[in-house]
């Protein structure tokens, strides 16, 4: 195709949308452009809903007033202040949250059409992975599984070691026994396949979180809040799960809310509603 039959094509459109919107129905043009905003707006307050944007968000908003009332009040200097402030605001964004940028531009870049796991494989792999975190709780072994979603972990994966196998509840267990040379790390499920073991993941550094969670339960927070990946703990001190997705944590789950919160976000159809999402738990508790 030609760049002129394509600037024709652009044109031709260009004038039937311009016809439209001068017709008598051309407000529906501008009810869409209303709607299509908003609705954006919607799904950022979902993105940054539970996280430390929101508190962002506020201190931006003050800024902003500030620099009105500085305005309407006359004090030159202040304003001059605030002014400087608000210059800096969107860099600040950039630095503080870039794994929620990442995140944002991940998903709106995902192709509908890539290949992703079949119904039938991701309910095996939901059921072994639940079976495998109840059995490593139950005896007090400590595990973290991190099942691949849209976003690849080759980075991460590269740091173990292969393993590339079926997902199985008896080798998962198997790998997380003390006397394993695999047991120290994490496992990564990519494909529907065990790709690899013992993988070095990056700790969350978030000033908030508890002083009592241990290396395994950072991690997992750390990767999904670079990654839409699901990880899932086992903690050896208390002998209960969790689960980490979008930089939150679901804690003290059992098997049943484990396998529907797996089933939900793995595309499994048969399951039940009503477990709850995940939320970031700063809160001190006894051991992990």
């Amino acid at each position: 195709m030609s760049a002129l039959t394509l600037r024709e094509i652009v044109e031709r459109v260009q004038g039937v949308f311009e016809a439209f919107r001068n017709s008598p129905a051309g407000f529906i043009a501008d009810v869409a452009d209303i709607l299509i905003l908003a609705y954006l707006f919607y799904q950022l307050a979902l993105l940054i809903k539970g996280t430390r944007a929101v508190q962002m968000m506020t201190g931006v908003i003050f800024i902003l007033a500030s620099y009105w009332v500085a305005g309407v009040l006359q004090l030159t200097t202040v304003q001059r202040f605030v002014g400087y402030l608000l210059y800096w605001v969107p860099f600040a964004i950039i630095v503080i949250f870039q794994n929620t940028i990442r995140r944002v531009l991940t998903r709106v870049g995902h192709n509908p059409f890539s290949a992703r796991m079949q119904s039938g494989q991701a309910e095996v792999i939901v059921n072994e992975v639940a079976l495998a975190a109840a059995s490593l709780a139950a005896s007090r072994l400590g595990g973290l599984i991190v099942i691949e979603r849209e976003q690849g972990l080759r980075g991460y994966t590269e740091t173990g070691i292969t393993v590339d196998s079926v997902v199985s509840c008896d080798l998962l267990v198997s790998i997380f026994q003390p006397k394993s040379p695999l047991h120290d790390g994490a496992v990564v499920i990519q494909e529907g396949r065990i790709r690899t073991a013992c993988c070095f993941l990056p700790l969350s550094s978030r000033p908030e979180l508890s002083r009592e969670f241990g290396s395994r339960h950072r991690a997992a927070i750390g990767l999904s809040e670079e990654t839409d990946a699901i990880c899932v703990v086992a903690s050896e001190e208390r002998g209960k799960i969790s689960v980490a997705f979008e930089g939150r944590l679901l804690r003290d789950v059992d098997s049943a809310v484990l396998k529907e919160f797996l089933g939900r976000h793995l595309g499994v159809k048969s399951h039940p509603a009503g477990a709850p999402e995940p939320v970031a738990d700063a809160t001190p508790r006894t051991g992990l």
